[in-house]
């Protein structure tokens, strides 16, 4: 993420903030923004600058979430932000060519039976008028009014390639992109499942062949709802229950076996179950030490933080060097940058069976339980594995035992049925500290394409 473009952009919002409040609702003004208190003293700008520029960068993103969300912005400074924060995160690449192909190949028919929606969709993503702060303004010369006359009045005046070519949807972002497409599918633009389904299945045609699709990934009320994701990754289900940090077996039932609620009888020491939804972004740390600091009544972020690395590194085996190092050299390495980088679950539970191995025999889940979990952006469920000698040998490591290593094979090939990626490690490259960490950061450099060092 371009964090001094990021800045600069804030600091425009700034620049013009402060004549909207007085010297005494700037703490509540910075404090609702997720900015540190303005010094006394000076001008209100002076004020506010200074607060800025005690902001750490990875705090500025946060900023400019709450500024977006809570402040009334033009549409080209709006969308300035919104460009500079979507980049910055996980997003799917569409090339011009699709989008032009796909383009030619949509008729707006459905979605111009709901004008107002479609056109709420367009204010809200794109620039359609000369005066970026009058709202819907009358004017023959705004972008707003051709559309209105060329398209919703008189459809078929404007192709819907020409109308993607007055809005500059051909050289957008890509995510800014990709959000237009989730918007189009959505049924908050198109409130009829069957014209949804047209229009994706329409889309889908030009989006495989650019590794990516719409895929569904729930309803809302009571419609689907539709997700860009990479093609070929990751799975279309979002996860209800995360079992981790355990130190033991889950103690489940079922609370209504009708509706698939279950309930987790087992003590707060025991496990952790976060039961937050995870979104596009996946589930990283930020989203589970907020769950935490909930949860635990923890006011201070530093201390909450500590708290939670420390409960989940207790439940890392003993007997495991390999686990322990790959634990900590995460965190460690990233430990700066920690808000914005998935979370590392350990211990997790991946399927539940009440019966043991011996009496389900034949028919036993395989893998219940692994050592690490990541849940990344577009819907990717990485495992980890630390692979010891009980893997692949009995009696105490001192014979091979390959009906044992089949199993485990068995054990991920369903899981990679599933949608998920399963990554192995041997013990014995993760036994010793200084001997993993250049492999862990090669490792993890590629799993999040990111630079190794970054």
């Amino acid at each position: 993420m371009d964090m001094a473009l990021l800045r600069r952009l804030i600091d425009g919002v700034l620049a013009t903030l402060y004549t909207r409040y007085g010297h005494k609702e700037l703490p509540a003004l910075c404090q609702r923004l997720g900015l540190p208190p303005p010094d006394e003293g000076s001008t209100k700008h002076e004020r506010l600058v200074a607060s800025l520029n005690a902001c750490p960068d990875d705090r500025l993103p946060d900023v400019a979430d709450a500024v977006l969300e809570q402040e009334e912005l033009g549409q080209a400074e709006k969308m300035a932000m919104q460009d500079v924060l979507w980049l910055g995160r996980h997003h799917v690449q569409i090339p011009s060519r699709t989008r032009r192909e796909l383009t030619r190949d949509f008729d707006l028919s459905d979605h111009l039976r709901y004008p107002d929606r479609f056109m709420e969709l367009l204010g809200r993503l794109w620039h359609l008028d000369n005066d970026p702060m009058s709202g819907w303004v009358t004017s023959t010369s705004s972008l707003c009014h051709q559309i209105n006359r060329h398209v919703v009045r008189f459809p078929g005046d404007w192709s819907t390639e020409e109308l993607f070519e007055q809005l500059g949807a051909f050289e957008a972002s890509h995510p800014r992109f990709g959000v237009f497409l989730e918007g189009l599918a959505s049924a908050a633009v198109l409130p009829d499942e069957q014209a949804q389904r047209r229009f994706v299945e329409l889309a889908n045609r030009h989006l495989q062949p650019a590794g990516a699709i719409l895929s569904q990934d729930g309803e809302t009320d009571g419609y689907p709802h539709f997700q860009l994701v990479e093609h070929g990754r990751g799975t279309a289900r979002r996860p209800r229950n995360l079992i981790f940090a355990t130190l033991g077996k889950p103690d489940i039932r079922f609370t209504s076996a009708l509706d698939n609620d279950i309930e987790v009888a087992e003590r707060d020491d025991k496990m952790l179950v976060y039961d937050h939804p995870v979104g596009k972004e996946g589930l990283l740390w930020r989203h589970l030490l907020s769950w935490w600091q909930e949860t635990r009544k923890i006011p201070d972020q530093e201390q909450a933080a500590r708290a939670l690395y420390n409960r989940m590194k207790d439940s890392l085996p003993k007997g495991s060097p390999g686990q322990q190092n790959l634990f900590w050299y995460y965190h460690h390495a990233n430990w700066d940058r920690l808000s914005d980088v998935p979370a590392l679950l350990p211990e997790i539970w991946l399927h539940w069976d009440p019966k043991t191995l011996r009496e389900r025999g034949a028919h036993a889940m395989q893998n219940l339980r692994m050592d690490f979990l990541m849940l990344l952006p577009g819907n990717r469920r990485v495992v980890l594995e630390v692979d010891g000698m009980q893997h692949y040998t009995r009696n105490g490591g001192t014979e091979p035992d390959s009906a044992k290593y089949a199993a485990t094979m068995a054990g991920d090939r369903d899981l990679k049925f599933r949608g998920y990626e399963v990554f192995r490690f041997g013990h014995d490259e993760l036994r010793d500290r200084d001997r993993a960490q250049p492999l862990l950061a090669n490792f993890f450099a590629t799993l999040l394409d990111r630079p190794t060092g970054s």
